[in-house]
């Protein structure tokens, strides 16, 4: 896909007559390439990660391959939703880094090869190794999200470039193509041959985009070298005796809960989980309270506000896509359909096809609705999201009741709620993207877009620590409740549309 170049429109950092990427900046193909690597590498370990965790358990599908950690499909819904929050959570901090000490473009060189590491830590047998991989991952992972979609928003030629949108759903489409090519590659080779195969396959795909992305540098925006605020000589020393400060306060914490006998697991999803709803709640604050801020900003921040709480509620039901339904795909759903047999992990192909089938239909519709002055705008999109993703969980009900005798359900079923999440998904999250590059202060550009996967950490961190206190995320009632209090959230938000809208000011 990214080698259909045409010739077209200028484009900020491309010449006129030059190349162009769909008629937006070339640069935009180097961003797509290696986002879709990454998110090969990131959706093909998260595609065998709760199977995994539960091959060998009580919950895992009789007669598995086996290999894998034991657990309980309730811990490894806990282990899942943390690991998702702490990988977002630190998109905040790769937002510091880009703003304050590497620039966008380092960040990311840096933070893919972090990502590779873990990959290969999990490539190793053994729970201790398991562990260091997936904090490796998140670590490189997180810092690589806030600064790949600034990068993207530096292409265009301000908030008001009519392409911004469109290079956003381009740039999400890329993100899909990974997602759908690696369950079938990496869930068949780690969930039917090796586990750990599986994830060496992962580092391969992020090192093929590290690759790609250090040839194409060229094409991006010059901005993406720029520390734009970097920190004084003081403020350095300053951050790093902080650091350190924290890290021997956290070394000699641990340290005497195992030495005391007492080490659990939940001596680190417990802190991660309060962590993840707190640090949100903070940085909003700090950042509503700036004095630097001018009065439109400080009104955007306030309507930022409900976006950000909209999108929590949003993908605390989406993300368990990867974990409740999972498992349930592993353990009650079956496993041919049309005589094809094939891997659970399969389903989690199912999302990123239907989005890049829908995608651009999606953007087609906008544009038309646009050109005759009748498009949604963000805050209703919004609300169509929330709806949409209530309505899959009321769905998800059905197969759930159906499968307590020990019925294996249609494969169909499962699709069919993919299909209604993806629907919601591409009223949001694209939109989300670009809402949040419009309305953030300048002071804060690549740690607003932290402030937006912050919001996947305030869900995913819910959904965790409920884990965590013994809810059975697979109860038909608990399934319900989300589906209600989701469709309710989005009645609110539309109630709402007039004042949010006021509070966004130029931004539609």
């Amino acid at each position: 896909m990214a080698s259909s170049l045409t010739k077209g429109a200028t484009a900020q950092g491309t010449p006129a007559g030059g190349k162009t990427f769909f008629g937006h900046p070339r640069g935009l193909a180097t961003l797509f390439m290696i986002e879709m690597w990454e998110r090969f590498s990131f959706y093909g370990m998260r595609a065998l990660l709760v199977v995994y965790l539960i091959s060998g358990g009580p919950d895992a599908k009789v007669g598995g391959q086996g290999g894998g950690l034991g657990m309980s499909e309730g811990n490894a819904v806990a282990i899942y939703s943390v690991y998702l929050a702490l990988v977002y959570l630190l998109a905040m901090p790769g937002g510091w880094f880009g703003d304050r000490v590497w620039g966008p473009r380092r960040t990311v060189v840096i933070a893919s090869g972090v990502v590779m590491a873990g990959h290969l830590a999990l490539a190793v047998p053994g729970q201790a190794t398991f562990f260091v991989g997936l904090g490796l991952v998140a670590l490189g992972s997180g810092l690589i999200k806030a600064n790949i979609s600034t990068m993207v928003g530096q292409l265009y030629d301000g908030p008001q470039d009519p392409r911004r949108d469109g290079g956003f759903t381009l740039f999400y489409i890329g993100i899909n193509i990974g997602a759908f090519a690696a369950p079938l590659v990496i869930g068949t080779v780690g969930q039917s041959y090796n586990w750990h195969l599986g994830f060496a396959l992962a580092a391969l795909g992020m090192a093929l985009g590290l690759v790609q992305f250090l040839i194409g540098t060229r094409h991006l925006s010059p901005e993406s070298s720029v520390v734009p605020t970097p920190l004084a000589a003081e403020e350095r020393r300053s951050w790093l005796r902080k650091a350190m400060i924290w890290l021997i306060v956290a070394a000699v914490f641990y340290t005497g809960v195992v030495l005391s006998g007492s080490w659990a697991l939940n001596w680190v999803l417990v802190p991660i989980t309060v962590l993840g709803l707190v640090i949100p709640t903070g940085v909003l604050i700090r950042i509503k309270r700036d004095r630097d801020l001018s009065a439109v900003e400080q009104t955007k921040v306030s309507g930022y506000i409900w976006f950000f709480v909209a999108a929590a509620v949003f993908w605390m039901i989406y993300d368990q896509g990867g974990s409740t339904m999972s498992a349930f795909a592993d353990s009650k759903t079956a496993d041919t359909i049309f005589g094809l047999h094939f891997p659970s992990s399969w389903f989690q192909s199912v999302n990123p096809l239907m989005i890049m089938a829908l995608a651009p239909v999606f953007a087609w519709l906008w544009l038309w609705l646009a050109r005759r002055d009748r498009e949604p705008n963000t805050t209703l999109k919004f609300a169509m999201a929330l709806v949409l993703v209530g309505a899959s969980f009321f769905v998800f009900v059905m197969p759930m009741a159906m499968a307590q005798d020990g019925t294996k359900v249609s494969p169909l079923w499962l699709v069919s709620i993919y299909m209604i999440q993806t629907m919601g998904e591409l009223c949001l999250s694209p939109v989300g993207l670009s809402v949040t590059t419009k309305m953030a202060p300048a002071k804060y550009a690549s740690q607003m877009m932290g402030v937006w996967f912050l919001a996947v950490t305030a869900g995913d961190c819910i959904t965790g620590l409920l884990s965590i206190a013994g809810v059975d995320m697979s109860g038909v009632g608990v399934i319900a409740l989300e589906a209600a209090m989701a469709a309710l959230a989005g009645f609110a938000v539309f109630m709402y549309r007039k004042k949010v809208a006021a509070l966004m000011a130029d931004v539609r």
